[in-house]
């Protein structure tokens, strides 16, 4: 199969591409290398699946229209994995025009793409954000999801809404995937197991928000990719029981579907903390602040849609996990 993975060079792009590559699919692998974190990174990350035979990588921006629908007309990609966006919540209180650039236009270019070669599926990376304001836990594909608290999650609530738009106006088979706190191997130097990670080992403090008094569902990064090829496979379909009369957030009358993936077991940030500094045989020293603007207290995933669906439920325990990152941290960095 012919997938196109954007954001190939990112975190989760890179484990999705790897798993593709290893059960014998050719992979397009699509990034524009900017330089929100450690370019050198993503291009070490690259380096490992260039060892790849069936990986081709063309360094393209999402919002390049013309590049982009090029790229869709020569590889013609039978499916495609959409992972490549501006993250960070606190960074879209600080630069909001990237997040409609890369979020907004960019997304626009791929589902065009897709559309005009009548890609057989498209499975694009939501977030758990888009919960917002939200109390009632756990989150639940179900509820409503019309108050965010950050553009970032305005910017991912509007892919799902352009997404269902086009499975309902084309018949596009889209896919929505809410991600909840990845972590592992390879990870973003911008979330809290790489921030923590770096400062705990050179002996500074690191920033505990609300006080320590958040909880996080941290899932595992190959519970992460299990669910995306899964869910890869598993062609979104219509609904038949979907009702305008009461209309069911997570499906539709047309071939759209969204599933949250996540632990679905929160933990606290200082019991997080403990882990950490337990894998590491060191200590942390803890800078309490208030909540930050756009962060929210606590996420939990209900994954009962995802168990339905494609009959995996994610399960990496938090210590197994965390022990797999700082292994791979201090081979990486050699610390």
């Amino acid at each position: 199969m012919r997938v196109l993975v954007t954001g190939a060079a990112g975190f989760i792009g890179f484990h999705v591409a790897t798993r593709l590559l290893a059960r014998g699919d050719a992979v397009i692998g699509l990034d524009n290398l900017n330089t929100y974190y450690d370019v050198g990174l993503k291009h070490a990350r690259l380096a490992r699946l260039s060892r790849e035979a069936g990986f081709s990588f063309h360094k393209l921006d999402l919002t390049d229209r013309t590049g982009m629908a090029d790229l869709f007309r020569r590889h013609r990609p039978e499916r495609v994995i959409h992972l490549a966006a501006q993250a960070g919540v606190r960074h879209s209180l600080t630069d909001p025009h990237a997040y409609v650039e890369s979020n907004l236009v960019g997304f626009l270019n791929v589902v065009e793409g897709c559309r005009a070669i009548r890609t057989a599926h498209l499975v694009y990376a939501s977030s758990s954000s888009v919960y917002g304001a939200n109390t009632t836990l756990p989150f639940s594909v179900h509820h409503n999801v019309d108050h965010p608290v950050s553009l970032y999650a305005a910017s991912k609530k509007a892919n799902e809404l352009m997404a269902h738009t086009y499975s309902h106006l084309y018949g596009l088979p889209t896919t929505g995937l809410r991600f909840f706190t990845v972590y592992g191997p390879w990870g973003r130097p911008d979330m809290a197991p790489f921030v923590f990670t770096r400062a705990i080992l050179a002996g500074e403090p690191i920033a505990v928000f609300n006080n320590g008094r958040m909880r996080r569902d941290f899932t595992y990064i190959d519970d992460i990719v299990e669910g995306v090829v899964r869910v890869l496979d598993s062609v979104a379909r219509p609904n038949p029981d979907w009702s305008g009369q009461t209309p069911a957030p997570g499906s539709s009358a047309a071939p759209y579907r969204l599933y949250n993936i996540g632990n679905t077991q929160p933990v606290e940030l200082l019991d997080f903390i403990a882990v950490l500094e337990e894998c590491l045989g060191r200590p942390a020293k803890k800078d309490f602040q208030p909540l930050q603007a756009g962060d929210v207290p606590e996420t939990c995933a209900d994954v009962d849609d995802l168990v339905q669906a494609v009959g995996f439920r994610p399960s990496t325990p938090l210590r197994e996990g965390i022990a797999r990152f700082v292994e791979w941290y201090r081979a990486y960095y050699r610390c």
